[in-house]
């Protein structure tokens, strides 16, 4: 039988043993985390004060941004704090708080997603029932459900990983604490642990998935009817951005949760780790705002106001 161990708290690897790398590391993740920041809040912002960023897709966008903000505070403050530390720990009940917040909002991020795509099928495929079917209320019903279906699965996974037992093995070979290094250090409750976060992953990722890529099929078929270039080119340029921004999501999450946690699949799970935790969040501004026309006016107008003002 295992020798199971009380754990207090965990030790967590990091992205380096280097000593050498994690000054480096630390100022350019702490520039990262600045700007992912400054760019989403400023996104939330600017959405809220301009009227022309008024419609469904902006304040689907705004909630989106709110969501990276979270994210990435989840993870980034505690792997700035290790850099520079030589403990590099993290308690037992904050390790499991992170996991419960991380597998939430990876979960509120993915159907906000799906909801955008489904958004921009009613605006593209029903223009003329856009605005009575995505009302106000209806768009907050829809914003709501990610939140409440992520924050539950969220304490059910959760409650799954403090079934885990621990037998002295206490070094966590990441930079947070997620479930597949987690698992791969634990000798008791195991087995179910790792099916459930398979089957859990697999079946949200492929639902919210599906929902996107029907909603861009019916997109294409009703943009290749359009008899007006202008009118396709339109159509495509505000999918755009939201299908980059999907591709690179669902490209990581699905590489490191859709396959058995071993040593060589945490270890390249911990480099895409630092993509979707740090990199997406920072990007999904730059992405909505440097492809978005009204984006550009709306920052145009809000510059031009502040200079008439001084």
């Amino acid at each position: 039988m295992p020798n199971f161990t009380d754990v207090t708290e965990f030790l967590l690897v990091g992205l380096t043993r280097r000593q050498e790398l994690q000054v480096l590391f630390f100022v350019v993740f702490l520039v990262v985390y600045i700007v992912t920041l400054l760019g989403n809040t400023g996104m939330i912002i600017l959405i809220s004060v301009s009227p022309q960023l008024q419609s469904p897709m902006y304040f689907f966008l705004s909630h989106l941004s709110f969501v990276d903000v979270l994210f990435s505070s989840n993870v980034t403050p505690k792997m700035l704090e290790n850099l520079l530390s030589e403990t590099k720990t993290i308690s037992y009940v904050g390790c499991l708080i992170q996991c419960y917040f991380f597998i939430a909002l990876v979960h509120v991020e993915v159907y906000i997603l799906a909801v955008m795509a489904f958004d921009r099928y009613m605006a593209i495929c029903n223009p003329l029932l856009y605005g009575s079917k995505m009302s106000r209320a209806i768009c907050v019903r829809l914003i709501s459900v990610p939140y409440v279906y992520g924050f539950s699965v969220s304490l059910i996974c959760t409650l799954w990983t403090y079934g885990l037992y621990f037998c002295g093995n206490f070094e966590i070979n990441h930079f947070y604490c997620a479930d597949p290094p987690l698992i791969k250090i634990a000798c008791g409750g195991v087995h179910i642990k790792e099916y459930t976060m398979i089957v859990i992953a697999g079946i949200n990722f492929t639902y919210s998935l599906s929902v996107v890529l029907i909603s861009y099929m019916l997109i294409v078929v009703a943009v290749l009817r359009m008899r007006s270039a202008d009118g396709r080119k339109k159509a495509f340029s505000t999918c755009g951005s939201h299908l980059t921004a999907v591709s690179m999501f669902y490209g990581t999450l699905i590489f490191m949760y859709l396959r058995r946690p071993t040593e060589e699949s945490v270890e390249q799970g911990k480099m895409v780790a630092v993509f979707y935790t740090t990199v997406i969040p920072m990007l999904n501004p730059m992405i909505y705002s440097l492809r978005n026309k009204d984006v550009k006016e709306a920052v145009s107008k809000v510059i031009a106001k502040a200079n008439l003002r001084k």
